[in-house]
């Protein structure tokens, strides 16, 4: 198959995880040139976006086609070591968890194989007109369920 530029900025799914490429910019950082710390939260949200683009949605088609959003529910960061100014970094991410109306990621924010930073993240599906807790739409839970991984590394 080939992949398109687009696709290519997306990154890719390799078996059961999606790697999302980035470099650290100077927006990224502190004063210090190390990655502010909450940027690791953004970085960990555009690779799950990515994934899902890749996977044949996005989250306004989602939204507009079954009146529901995905918003992060809980999350832990374990921080193990700084990203710098133009570190070429990789988010892998991988889905552990499928419930009802929740999603559970693992994302390990990488530098030539060195774990940074990890993230456990919670997603809810929510009724946009509600704000309340809706199931999953099913065609997202199919595609997902080809990608749960619940093996620890």
């Amino acid at each position: 198959m080939t992949q398109t530029a687009h696709d290519v900025l997306m990154g890719q799914i390799e078996g059961k995880r999606h790697i999302y490429p980035l470099v650290v910019f100077y927006e990224d950082t502190d004063a210090g040139g190390i990655v502010y710390h909450a940027n690791y939260l953004a970085f960990a949200e555009r690779a799950r976006s990515a994934m899902l683009n890749l996977l044949g949605f996005t989250n306004r088609n989602v939204a507009e086609r079954h009146k529901v959003a995905i918003a992060v529910r809980h999350c832990t960061v374990d921080f193990r070591r700084a990203a710098q100014l133009e570190d070429r970094l990789t988010v892998e991410s991988r889905v552990i968890k499928l419930g009802g109306a929740s999603l559970g990621f693992e994302q390990k924010i990488m530098r030539d194989g060195d774990e940074l930073v990890v993230i456990e993240i919670y997603l809810a599906c929510m009724s946009l007109e509600e704000l309340r807790a809706q199931r999953l739409p099913e065609e997202l839970r199919t595609v997902f369920s080809r990608y749960l991984d619940v093996n620890k590394d």
